[in-house]
């Protein structure tokens, strides 16, 4: 009973993914469903920013959240509705949000179940990662080929604080954000022409060589301190 009453947090979470999908919300956020909508949003955002802009963020937040499949597709839109400036805010906001929302989930419902039962090699990285929760989750937002959604559970259920966490994820998811924001400012004539962006471009070498120096940058901090404890032994 005391295990049922833990998992609480998550049943919210659960309840929204199921909503969303007997509702066939995971068939509405593609580009065929963007490109039928773009007019009637570009007029909602025209005529109620502010309202417009809040509801991207709430959106974007419960997607995250719930792990749904499409985010990429709002990031693009974020773009495409807002300009790449200001719909990346946004999209750092939601996402960063809704992040929080189901590390604070899964870290108070499933972490203490973990804890009771790990063994010696799950402690040990445990330890390390708690250590070193700023720049290992600031690496990992870095690589945009890692899980989202596994970012989001895997140091909730190693006991990270949120603190660190919520900062790394701000900061890291940053410069993805910025290229797909950037792609969605200019892909109206694509989409009415019925075509679909090319999400390729973050695997280029152009945009993905420098993300990964900048995880191996992030890093930095724990190959010193890890140099530093074998050099006072």
């Amino acid at each position: 009973m005391r295990t049922l009453l833990r998992m609480w947090p998550l049943l919210p979470v659960v309840a929204v993914l199921g909503l969303g999908y007997a509702l066939g919300l995971q068939n509405e956020l593609n580009w065929a469903s963007l490109a039928a909508r773009e007019a009637v949003l570009r007029a909602s955002v025209a005529a109620n920013p502010l309202a417009s802009a809040a509801s991207f963020v709430a959106l974007y937040a419960a997607a995250v959240a719930v792990s749904f499949p499409g985010a990429v597709v709002l990031t693009v839109a974020s773009g495409l509705l807002f300009g790449w400036l200001l719909g990346g805010v946004l999209t750092v906001v939601g996402a960063t949000t809704g992040s929080v929302l189901i590390f604070t989930a899964a870290r108070t419902a499933l972490a203490p179940m973990l804890a009771a039962r790990a063994g010696p090699y799950i402690e040990r990285f445990r330890g390390g990662l708690q250590r070193n929760a700023f720049s290992y989750i600031l690496a990992m937002r870095l690589i945009p080929v890692i899980p989202f959604w596994l970012v989001n559970l895997a140091p909730a259920l190693l006991g990270v604080r949120l603190a660190p966490f919520a900062l790394a994820t701000a900061i890291g998811i940053i410069p993805a954000t910025t290229v797909f924001a950037s792609l969605g400012a200019g892909i109206g004539g694509v989409l009415a022409a019925g075509g679909r962006p090319d999400l390729a471009v973050i695997l280029t070498p152009q945009v993905l060589l420098p993300l990964l120096g900048l995880a191996a940058l992030a890093l930095l901090p724990v190959a010193w301190r890890a140099w530093k404890g074998r050099d006072a032994l």
